[in-house]
Parts: structure tokens; C-alpha cells; sequence
């Protein structure tokens, strides 16, 4: 299916909540209230008047992903596929999302590719290699024809996001416990930004003007508040878990005023307020909490709980749990990402070399495919949006 510039239909709206209680429930979720959310948001708190310089300024002051109801006409010409890092296999599998048939499987030009991530322009796919120590490349894949082109040396990529600016590719270099910023056209290393105490850095999301991010330290329970502005580490925050925590996943709700940070051995998602970085609240979700989706109407956003195999759906409006749905037959849910439509959520089986696509107005399981070995961060692509900070496509 050959990307077009369309309005893209909303189709998250009663059906999705119908759709998610008809499917197989967990036991009730125990909430923590969020002490802010988007229930109680005016455009005055979501505002964000001082952005980030050369940011492109929000298309809503109440809604940070309001650009994402429509592709940009740049990726008019890029042929809807999904992008499969096997982690364990070192290969790339893509997947024609009409058929669900594997197209094309190739080396990742490297070792543990983590994340398939596109950039900020919306012209490339970069798989990031982040092995051995102390190298790393990133494997090029042009979105137009689905193949890889010749790897980059780039020192210990697990992740990679872009500053809202578009000025610096942020290389989350987890066994070096730092954040390195790359020219990302060049490929030429800039500066550093040392996370030392973050260790297992991974994930992130930014504040709505862009200045700030909350960083996950996977394995210390904490998280990092980095001045993306000044381009500096402000403070370090301790989960309540302590060191057991395991942070992953981090998403900015729409409306701007909170973060959620996934936490895969709370076995839920706590959240912090995103102008003070208070921790506000937390929510149990499901065994092995890991990926946050937000929905293509902004106004749920999916949880993966890869350790149990299931879904949980969070309704911005009302701050609660709607509902927890499981694969039919098990799984291991870990990171994707939404199809351009928003109806169907393609994410991996980290731990059956598979990849679900899954049907989240009808709640069905539409396909499970066999790909290589430790299935990661996948991306369908191409994404609506005007521009992506990076990860397996966090677009605004």
C-alpha cells in the first residue's frame, strides 16, 4: 500500500472501548490517581510560549500530537512496510503489512540491532547496532525501497531519538552511560551529554516545548532530567521501587502536563508531573510493563505487558484503566507501533521470534508472523507527522 496525503479517519473512538472489554480481562487494575492529567487541562497549563529555538511550533496547545492525524507529503512515495529488528539474529525482517507475508530479510550490517528508527526528516530508517562494546554502527534502510544501505560507525546506539529541533541525533549509548550528540547528516560526533548514575540509559520522551527530557535508567530505578536547551544533565530522580526498579518505555501524555514511565519490574506505570518531575501517581497494569503507544485520536494510549502477554488501554480523559486484553495463545509483547489509520498495532514478540498485528478496534489478533530471534523495537512505517523524535517513531 503506497503512503498517501490524506485526512486519516480516527477510528479509536466507542468502538475502542467496546472493542477492548469484549476481549479476555486481567484482574482489576490499583490505581493511583495522577494528581494532573488531562481531565482537569485548559490550553493555559499546556501552553508552552518558549519553545525550543527552531522547534516548529505545536499545532495545538492542548494536544502535543496534533500533527499526527495526517502523512506529511514527503513520504508520498515510501510503500507501507514494517521494519523487524531481531536483536538475537542480527537481521532485519520487513513485512508487507496488506498480506502479513515476510518480503525481505537482511544482516543488520552489525550486532543486536535494538530499534529501527526513523529520522527526523522522515527520509531514512536507522537499525542501531549497539554491539561490540565500544563500537556500533547504525544500518541506513531507505523507506522507498526497503533495503539497507552501508553501515555507519557510531560509538553504542541501543536507541536513538532527535532533539524537537532537528539539530542533533541523540545517540543513547547505554553501556557508556551517556547521551552523544551526532550531526545527523554528517554522522560526525558533537558533544556528549554524561548521564554517569543512569545506568542502562534507554529510553525518553521530551516536555512540549521541547527543552526538557525524562530519560529511564533501566537498571538503577532511576530516571535522568536532561536540559535539552543547555544541553546538560539537571538531576537524577529515584523510582519508588528503588534500585529493583527497571524503567523502560517514557510517553509525554497529550496534553503535555505528564509523563508516563513504563516499569517492567513494578509491573506498571508511574507517572511525573512534566513541568516539576514530581512523581505523581503510579498504576498496575500487567506482568513485565514495556511499551507506551499513544492512540492515533490521542486519546488512549496502549501498554504492552510483555512478561504476561497483554494489553492494558489507558483513557487520557477519565486518568484510568479501561480494560487489559491477551493474546490468544500468549505472547511477549514489546515495542511497535500503530499502523497510519491507528487501527491496527503492530508490535514484536521479544521472546518468540514473532511479530503481532493486532486489531484494537474489534480486539482480535489479525496475524502472528515467525521472524528472526529476539524480535525488538519494530516500526511500521511511514508514520503521520511533520517530524520524529526518534525511538520506533514518536512523531509530532
Amino acid at each position: 500500500m503506497i503512503a498517501r496525503r490524506a485526512r486519516l479517519g480516527l477510528v479509536l473512538s466507542v468502538a475502542m472501548l467496546a472493542g477492548c472489554s469484549s476481549g479476555q480481562s486481567g484482574p482489576s487494575a490499583h490505581l493511583s490517581t495522577p494528581s494532573s492529567g488531562p481531565a482537569d487541562a485548559s490550553p493555559a497549563a499546556a501552553a508552552a510560549p518558549d519553545l525550543l529555538p527552531g522547534m516548529p511550533p505545536p499545532l495545538s496547545s492542548t494536544d502535543v500530537y496534533a500533527a499526527t492525524r495526517e502523512l506529511s507529503p514527503t513520504v508520498a512515495d515510501q510503500p507501507t512496510r514494517v521494519y523487524v529488528p531481531n536483536s538475537e539474529s542480527n537481521t532485519i525482517t520487513v513485512i508487507d503489512p496488506d498480506s502479513f507475508q515476510v518480503v525481505d530479510t537482511f544482516p543488520s550490517g552489525g550486532r543486536e540491532p535494538q530499534h529501527v528508527v526513523p529520522s527526523y526528516d522522515l527520509q531514512m530508517l536507522y537499525a542501531n547496532n549497539d554491539l561490540p562494546i565500544g563500537s556500533g554502527s547504525l544500518l541506513p534502510i531507505d523507506p522507498r525501497t526497503g533495503k539497507p544501505g552501508d553501515p555507519i560507525p557510531v560509538r553504542d546506539p541501543y536507541n536513538m531519538y532527535f532533539t524537537p529541533d532537528g539539530r542533533y541525533a541523540l545517540v543513547v549509548a547505554e553501556a557508556d552511560r551517556s547521551l552523544d550528540l551526532y550531526d545527523p547528516h554528517t554522522w560526525e560526533k558533537l558533544r556528549d551529554i554524561p548521564v554517569p548514575d543512569c545506568t542502562g540509559v534507554n529510553h525518553m520522551d521530551f516536555t512540549a516545548d521541547g527543552r526538557t527530557a525524562l530519560v529511564s535508567c533501566e537498571f538503577s530505578g532511576r530516571m535522568a532530567v536532561v536540559d535539552i536547551a543547555n544541553l546538560s544533565l539537571l538531576r537524577m530522580i529515584d523510582l519508588p521501587g528503588g534500585h529493583s526498579g527497571m524503567p523502560q518505555d517514557v510517553k509525554l501524555a497529550p496534553d503535555g502536563r505528564t509523563f508516563y514511565v513504563a516499569d517492567m519490574m513494578a509491573n506498571g506505570v508511574y507517572t511525573f508531573d512534566a513541568k516539576t518531575f514530581d512523581n505523581t501517581g503510579f498504576v498496575e497494569t500487567g506482568a513485565g510493563t514495556h511499551g507506551l503507544y499513544v492512540t492515533r485520536d490521542s486519546a488512549r494510549m496502549l501498554i504492552t505487558n510483555r512478561k504476561e502477554g497483554s494489553i492494558s488501554v489507558w483513557d487520557f480523559a477519565t486518568n484510568k484503566l479501561l480494560d487489559t486484553w491477551h493474546i490468544p495463545g500468549g505472547g511477549s509483547p514489546d515495542m511497535g507501533n500503530l499502523s497510519a489509520d491507528g487501527r491496527v498495532f503492530w508490535v514484536s514478540g521479544r521472546n518468540h521470534g514473532e511479530v503481532y498485528a493486532i486489531d484494537i478496534v474489534d480486539w482480535k489478533l489479525l496475524a502472528r508472523i515467525p521472524v528472526g530471534r529476539g524480535a525488538h523495537g519494530l516500526t511500521i512505517w511511514p508514520q503521520p507527522g511533520r517530524y520524529s523524535t526518534g525511538h520506533t517513531g514518536v512523531m509530532r
